[in-house]
């Protein structure tokens, strides 16, 4: 099977120009400046590469089989429907390459990689998966490099967090699918006199008498490191391997960070979650533009929303940062040429405009697609404009090994467990050193 997907990921980058000879409509990308059509490449000198400008050569001579069978998708439940429509929608403008069924089948996208890597042959042919667990698929060999067009078409057709997640090293391996999984504030404008100032929010909710969620795990944890000036971040080899880290948790920056945190846990207001649906009796709460519908019912006229205010520590005042997040679509490799076509041709309608337009009128998905970013509907949407806000403070979030994410929160959780009430700046210095040992230990 190894060999099998090797030989394919190396082919794709000549599958556009066999599309040419296909009878393909407009669609279909121009493959005149493709690395695959050039024998003079300094790149392109193996054997395989030899072999792929061959065939290019001889297309124009002859027309593709496409095949025929079925094409297993899974994306989350939410969008089943729609990706079904928008399926058949992409089969009756392309007929030749309607050999094809389509079996839709539901699942989260938090959860597709450790399924598709327990058994990547069996896997479906198109998954959605969120972007931090591309290092894994790609090192289970369970991603097809996207070449070519395709790949000019990921980068220039959405906004730079969100292509720069469907890439390890410089390699692209997905096509996006949104640009919304990140956090901001909802707030009772009723209670909250200054969404802009974290100390002003605490003290309007213990006023009212309300409770304040944000929740100090993994994930949002990092608003405070990064947007203290910290970094954290993994380097990956071009098989998804971490072998290398970016890590200043344990300094002067980090230190405020830390403190920051713990002061916010202290306050008699403060909760450590981000669900609306189990949140009680709030009137701020960090939360994502999933959660939109809910925090609307919840604060009728007084629903209101805010990128995440800035905090004060020591005199000094900073901007919450944080993570950006993206859903992306993968094509695992395949065994048969034709398949592949369909496969990524699918792929990239299930991506472009007015896919992610139809997906955002159906359930909420936040575009990543430049122009469907700009459509009125999306751009009167006021979680969506403030996570869009919010977005320009934060880092995509890249690859980050499993243990990354049980010690950020076990770290979280033990500052919202009092454990560091009291303690000097000494103290606090030391276990973020252990923390960041810890890290340091995970490339080694």
């Amino acid at each position: 099977m190894k060999k099998r997907v090797l030989a394919l990921v190396m082919s794709t980058a000549m599958i556009a120009s066999v599309l040419t000879a296909c009878g393909g409509n407009s669609d279909t990308p121009d493959t005149s400046n493709t690395t695959a059509d050039s024998n003079t490449s300094a790149d392109s000198n193996t054997s395989a590469d030899s072999n792929a400008s061959a065939d290019n050569s001889a297309a124009g001579e002859q027309t593709m089989d496409f095949g025929s069978g079925e094409i297993k998708i899974w994306v989350p439940d939410a969008v089943t429907g729609v990706t079904e429509t928008l399926c058949n929608s992409f089969f009756e403008a392309h007929p030749e390459m309607n050999g094809y069924t389509v079996a839709i089948e539901p699942q989260g996208e938090g959860d597709a990689a450790g399924k598709v890597i327990t058994d990547v042959e069996a896997a479906p042919d198109l998954y959605a998966f969120a972007q931090d667990q591309m290092a894994r698929l790609v090192a289970a060999g369970a991603l097809t490099t996207i070449n070519g067009d395709y790949a000019t078409f990921v980068q220039d057709s959405n906004d730079a967090g969100a292509a720069a997640a469907a890439k390890v090293g410089n390699e692209v391996y997905a096509f996006p699918l949104t640009s919304d999984n990140g956090y901001f504030l909802y707030y009772d404008k009723s209670v909250v006199t200054d969404p802009s100032s974290l100390e002003q929010i605490i003290a309007d909710c213990e006023a009212a008498g309300k409770n304040f969620y944000f929740d100090t795990g993994s994930w949002y944890q990092t608003a405070f490191f990064f947007g203290a000036g910290c970094e954290l971040s993994f380097d990956t080899d071009e098989d998804g391997n971490f072998i290398g880290i970016k890590n200043t948790y344990a300094s002067e920056n980090g230190l405020k960070a830390f403190k920051a945190i713990r002061a916010m846990s202290e306050s008699k207001i403060y909760m450590d979650g981000s669900s609306v649906g189990d949140a009680v009796n709030w009137a701020a709460i960090v939360d994502g533009t999933w959660d939109s519908s809910s925090a609307k019912e919840i604060l009728g006229d007084n629903y209101a929303c805010a990128p995440l205010p800035k905090f004060t520590v020591d005199g000094e005042t900073f901007q919450l940062g944080g993570f950006g997040g993206f859903k992306l679509m993968g094509v695992k490799p395949q065994a048969e040429a034709g398949k592949l076509v369909v496969c990524l041709e699918l792929a990239k309608y299930l991506s472009d405009t007015d896919a992610q337009l139809a997906r955002f009128k159906e359930v909420g998905w936040g575009p990543s697609n430049l122009t469907a970013q700009q459509d009125p509907a999306v751009q009167a949407d006021e979680a969506l404009s403030a996570l869009g806000e919010q977005l320009q403070y934060t880092i995509p979030q890249g690859q980050y090994p499993g243990e990354y994410w049980t010690q950020a929160d076990a770290l979280g959780e033990s500052i919202c467990g009092g454990e560091f009430k009291g303690k000097t700046d000494e103290e606090l210095m030391a276990a973020l050193q252990e923390f960041s040992d810890k890290m340091d230990a995970l490339v080694k």
